[in-house]
This record gives C-alpha cells, sequence and structure tokens, in this order.
C-alpha cells in the first residue's frame, strides 16, 4: 500500500496546505520546515515551481512516482485535456471516493479500510485502493463493519457532499454517478504544471 510514512506537517508546511487534513502547524509555523524556513528565499526556477506541483499532488492523493507516472500516461491517452484527465482519473480511486463520501476522515484512513477488507463494491469486497470507480458503481461498508466506532462517528459527522456522488447515511452506502469535471474538484492543483514537467 502507498503511501508517504514521514513527518505530515512538515509536508504541510512545505507546501503551505493542509494535505493531510486540518493543520494547527500551518497555523503556528505558516513558513517552510528547516533551518532557514523563515529566510528569503531565491526565486525558484521554473522546473522546481513544476515539480512542486506534481509532488505536491502525489502527496495530496497518497500515490508513488510509479504509481503516479502510470495514471499520467493513462490520461494522456484519452481524449481531452490531459492535466483535466489526471485528476478526474485521481477522484475516481476507490481510496479517495471513500474518503469523499465521508466514510473515512483523511484518504490515509480510508486506504486503510479498504486493504483491510471493510469496504465493497456493487456487493463484492474489494481492498484495492487504486480501484477505478465506474459511472453507476456502489460502494458500501461491509455489513460486518457497519459497527465500528470510527466509521459510524465518520459518516455521522460527514459535512462537505459533491454532485458526483450519493451517500446513505443510515445504509452506509453511496453511489459514484459519473466522473467529476474539473471544476467541481476542490483541490488547489495546478494541473497543467505537471502535464508541462512531464512534456520536457
Amino acid at each position: 500500500m502507498a503511501r508517504y510514512r514521514g513527518p505530515k506537517q512538515k509536508i504541510a508546511r512545505r507546501f503551505k496546505e493542509p494535505i493531510f487534513g486540518p493543520s494547527k502547524a500551518l497555523e503556528r509555523k505558516p513558513y517552510p520546515p528547516g533551518q532557514h524556513g523563515q529566510s528569503r528565499r531565491r526565486r525558484e526556477s521554473e522546473y522546481a515551481v513544476q515539480l512542486k506541483e506534481k509532488q505536491k499532488t502525489k502527496y495530496t492523493y497518497g500515490l508513488l512516482e510509479r504509481q503516479f507516472k502510470n495514471l499520467f500516461d493513462k490520461a494522456s491517452g484519452i481524449q481531452g485535456v490531459t492535466g483535466e484527465k489526471l485528476l478526474i482519473l485521481l477522484e475516481a480511486r476507490l481510496d479517495n471516493t471513500v474518503f469523499r463520501m465521508g466514510i473515512a476522515r483523511t484518504r490515509r484512513q480510508a486506504r486503510q479500510f479498504v486493504a483491510h477488507r471493510h469496504i465493497m463494491v456493487n456487493d463484492e469486497v474489494v481492498d484495492i485502493p487504486s480501484y477505478e470507480m465506474s459511472p453507476d458503481d456502489v460502494v458500501s461498508v461491509k455489513p460486518s463493519s457497519q459497527d465500528l466506532e470510527v466509521i459510524q462517528t465518520n459518516v455521522e459527522h460527514r459535512q462537505r457532499t459533491f454532485s458526483w456522488l450519493e451517500m446513505d447515511r443510515q445504509e452506509m452506502k453511496g453511489k459514484f454517478i459519473d466522473y467529476p469535471n474539473r471544476e467541481e474538484i476542490p483541490e488547489n492543483i495546478d494541473e497543467q504544471l505537471i502535464v508541462e514537467l512531464y512534456s520536457k
């Protein structure tokens, strides 16, 4: 299961984004980590800006380099704007869908739920976090896992809703209605920088 295992708040401070969820560290130290985090830094090169955007996206969705490159290659082969297709494919991952539906509090927790076989797709247990959702797929919590306090708490406190997803809190079941449009994806990502980086 691919995931970043290092200090989460350092990454959030590096990108000035709450990548792993709400972070008080960003409020206390709104500058990059390290000894010289508060000092004036030289202007970043074009390559550095592009690389930073790719790294931020990888950390946000919890992918390693090979996974990310494979997904980019797949997006490149789909008709349309490559950067937008990349983000749509990232949003269509099962772990991200479980997170968006509110079954998990974070994407990291969503990956754990999937890997530990708590999640079903169309009434079949799926333990692959990268599983790609298709329109009208139904995601549900396995009946034997619905009594888990952590899942019940997450579902009860779900606040955000997304137009491409439906969720029934009582049944702990939701539907992936269709692939989202780029403007519906709330992540603060400039996907064109990623396309430019891979085009070099």
